[in-house]
């Protein structure tokens, strides 16, 4: 996985396309709360998005379900693909 990636999401007729980055994520993350989660995603969907559509997206991301929504398909779409497998321990102690 590159360092960067461009993302473009369509929503409804529309197109929005976010220029996401490691550090990005990091802030992201870093800045979420136990009572503060609304804020930094929306904060994450418009300093991510192009200039040119920053406007047209706050108008779509005043209900914050739909915030919510939209960053969890845009993180879904950054993550990379690896297969993790959870090994599970016999429960019985060996002698």
């Amino acid at each position: 996985m590159t360092d960067k990636r461009e993302i473009t999401l369509e929503l409804g007729d529309k197109n929005f396309t976010f220029n996401l980055a490691p550090q990005d994520v990091t802030k992201y993350f870093n800045g979420m709360t136990a009572s503060n989660k609304v804020a930094p995603t929306h904060n994450l969907l418009i300093n991510t998005v192009k200039a040119d559509q920053r406007d047209e997206l706050r108008a779509l991301i005043i209900n914050p379900v739909m915030t919510m929504q939209l960053a969890g398909v845009l993180l879904e779409e950054y993550a990379p693909d690896v297969e993790i497998i959870v090994k599970k321990h016999s429960s019985t102690l060996s002698a």
